[in-house]
């Protein structure tokens, strides 16, 4: 399967013709259908029935530099007194919390940012304090967190392994120099090594590196060698992120120099450089952004049709069980999607009244539920039992309640990146590459062409 994906050649005209503006679907409905209009009582009604086991998402939203390619909700603060004040707020949501989640356990913790390391040890052992007091987590929870080498000692990552921490995540986006001056993010290449052997040494079960394609002055020679310096680094899992150039949407976006970015046929060789190299240093090509080793959790969980993907990508935890908190963090849970205060004067001032931060949500109808199972199963397996999923669903006719999704796929099919019949759908080795595009076939929320420019490009 893998090897067949390294091998593809993409032409220019197939990405002329499908590199559309689309969403990631993490979620389905995305964060766009979010509105203000979300009752509290349905968010409330929802913990009351939540399954036993969930996920846990906590933003950190704070950092010392700005990273200017960084499209994530961040404060750029000097300050570490600041996380001291967020994790007061934080501890007043957890309580609220607390009390609609009763005896429910979480299975997955993950800390995203922002810069989590940006806290102190002893931030992140009162934060550790906080969660145990409020939450309660199974014995083989997974505790990840991403981590900035120029913000996590030696002792900082000792410390996040006694904590209990056993999966983390570094951000390298790019070992070039010329790269990482022109992004703002300048980090040791010998710094990021020791910390991934110290991590291996530590006892951490994963460890997963982030590289980033499409940033200014990337050429396919200096990005080969970025490349194999991860491979040469072995990490457990690989996230390959297409960098969005969004300039009017993140004013950081705007000191990258456009003429500076790779062209569109440049980028193309930088992703199938990325996909060609981990699949023959022994990566599964996960789909659209990810790589595991094919003896990692992630790797099985697809082999095995178990793969899911949530807010936080491909996951293999519940897809429809995961509580955010902290500024922006969205939740997801039996259906119904809300998000929190992304700035946070108005995120403690929610909570300074005793209100839960949320300020938008969304539930899904039966057509949303049906569509986003759908768009689960293609974007995480390539292909669809159509007479089960229609028998699951209680679908008298597939194609009849999808005729005009069938009809948006044509020219997928023409240009054999798809394949369908009456008994499956399939996106073909060369399809992979296009898997949101085509997953946007099925997305009733994109025919408003005004939506189309707030998405990134697919590749």
């Amino acid at each position: 399967m893998n090897a067949s994906v390294a091998n593809i050649t993409w032409s220019q005209e197939l990405i002329d013709k499908y590199n559309i503006n689309g969403p990631r679907y993490t979620s389905y409905p995305t964060a766009l259908a979010l509105h203000d209009k979300f009752p509290i009582g349905t968010l409330e009604r929802t913990l009351a029935d939540a399954p036993e086991k969930l996920s846990l998402y906590i933003h950190l939203p704070f950092c010392h530099k700005l990273c200017y390619y960084c499209g994530c909700n961040k404060v750029i603060t000097r300050h570490q007194h600041k996380a001291d004040i967020y994790l007061d707020y934080l501890a007043e949501e957890m309580a609220m919390y607390a009390k609609l989640l009763g005896a429910r356990k979480f299975e997955s913790v993950h800390m995203g940012g922002g810069t989590p390391t940006f806290l102190t040890e002893q931030q992140l052992s009162r934060l550790d304090d906080l969660l145990h007091q409020h939450f309660s987590f199974t014995d083989d929870a997974e505790w990840s967190i991403e981590i900035d080498p120029r913000s996590c000692s030696d002792e900082k990552l000792r410390h996040l392994r006694a904590l209990g921490f056993n999966r983390v995540s570094y951000g390298v986006q790019d070992f070039d120099e010329k790269v990482q001056i022109a992004i703002n993010r300048v980090q040791d290449t010998d710094l990021i090594r020791h910390q991934v052997e110290l991590s291996k040494e530590l006892g951490f079960k994963s460890i997963n590196l982030d590289l980033i394609y499409g940033l200014p002055y990337q050429r396919p020679e200096t990005f080969k060698a970025s490349i194999d310096q991860v491979i040469a680094l072995a990490p457990d899992r690989v996230s390959l992120f297409s960098y969005a150039h969004l300039p009017a949407r993140f004013a950081g976006q705007a000191k990258i120099p456009t003429e500076s970015l790779p062209k569109p046929s440049i980028k193309l060789e930088l992703l199938q450089l990325g996909i060609t190299r981990f699949n023959a240093a022994g990566y599964q090509f996960i789909g659209m952004d990810h790589f595991a080793k094919t003896s990692d959790e992630l790797a099985i969980a697809q082999q095995q049709g178990r793969l899911q993907r949530n807010f936080q990508g491909y996951t293999t935890s519940g897809q429809d069980a995961l509580l955010g908190i902290g500024a922006s963090s969205i939740s997801q849970i039996d259906g119904v999607l809300w998000q929190n205060s992304k700035e946070l004067p108005d995120y403690y001032k929610h909570l300074k009244a005793q209100r839960l931060p949320v300020i938008k949500g969304f539930e899904l109808n039966a057509d949303d539920r049906l569509r986003a199972a759908l768009i689960s199963q293609v974007i995480c397996h390539f292909e669809l039992d159509i007479a089960a999923f229609a028998q699951a669903w209680q679908l008298t006719d597939f194609w009849t309640y999808f005729a005009n999704a069938k009809q948006k796929l044509a020219p997928f099919i023409e240009d054999g990146l798809v394949t369908i019949d009456d008994s499956q759908l399939r996106v073909t080795e060369l399809g992979r590459l296009w898997v949101r595009s085509i997953c946007a076939c099925f997305d009733a929320y994109l025919d408003d062409a005004a939506t189309a420019p707030r998405y990134s490009k697919v590749v």
